[in-house]
């Protein structure tokens, strides 16, 4: 198994020694975000450790460049837990960002709303989550140098950054709601049963990734914020069938507004 000092001493001769202290996962459709950035792009099949992301919609590569003079890693995709990467696996590259010198995350998704008054297109801030995945990217010996066994979820999301991009969304002219996300495994949607289930534990959106990878940042000490694109609605919430291809289609038209908004915060941080 690849050690995460060999992944990031990898990464420091490929970037000369680039230290990154924002991080960014972009979810599906979310490419747009990297529009216009240049910097050193480096693709994930050839990082020690990562492997490839098989998901329409995910480019597959980091780009380390500069945002609003910040130092920033993108991850243009994601591993999945449905791709048959285990939990540990998909979550590998958090801890390679806070040994390269990430303090603040960025976690998107592209989500499913399970209320009619979350539509798709608005974007939602994630308040907080709900695992339904199964499972915990946490299992196994626990390294006491990244952090401790048991740690605590209840500030998993960072509250100043919360109020800051409520601060920015209302700078933006873009509406932003807040709520909780739950994660699923997928790769299957959910059926109308399981929606009304997750509606009534809380759950005001539903996606398939995200809450591992928070996680493991918040056990590691990041500040995280997370976003959730609404890219349609969930089975049941209405008549129309959930697909993969709206999904794309949504982020491209609607992500732009994430987009801004995300680059807001970074410069404010």
């Amino acid at each position: 198994m690849t050690s995460i000092k060999e992944t990031v001493d990898f990464i420091n001769l490929k970037t000369n020694n680039f230290k990154p202290e924002v991080g960014i996962i972009l979810g599906s459709g979310l490419g747009c975000f990297c529009d216009n950035l240049s910097g050193i792009t480096i693709k994930y099949c050839e990082i020690p450790g990562f492997g490839e992301s098989n998901v329409e919609g995910h480019k597959g590569e980091l780009l380390f460049c500069e945002i609003a003079g910040k130092k920033t890693v993108i991850m243009q995709g994601r591993f999945h837990y449905y791709e048959g990467n285990s939990l540990q696996t998909s979550t590998f590259p958090i801890k390679v960002f806070k040994k390269l010198g990430v303090e603040t995350l960025f976690i998107t998704n592209a989500a499913g709303s399970t209320k009619k008054d979350l539509a798709p297109g608005e974007i939602m801030l994630i308040a907080d989550h709900i695992n339904f995945m199964g499972s915990n990217p946490l299992i196994g010996k626990n390294d006491e140098s990244l952090g401790e066994r048991f740690p605590d979820m209840s500030d998993c999301y960072n509250i100043e950054l919360q109020k800051l991009a409520h601060n920015c969304a209302s700078e933006l002219n873009i509406p932003l709601k807040e709520g909780v996300y739950l994660a699923t495994t997928g790769p299957s949607y959910e059926t109308a049963a399981e929606v009304r289930a997750y509606r009534c534990l809380g759950a005001d959106v539903i996606g398939m990734s995200s809450v591992p990878e928070a996680i493991v940042a918040n056990y590691l000490k990041m500040n995280i914020i997370g976003f959730s694109l609404i890219t349609n609605f969930a089975t049941g919430v209405s008549n129309k069938k959930p697909a993969h291809s709206e999904v794309l289609e949504v982020g491209k038209t609607a992500g732009n507004n994430l987009c801004r908004l995300i680059k807001k915060i970074i410069e404010k941080i």
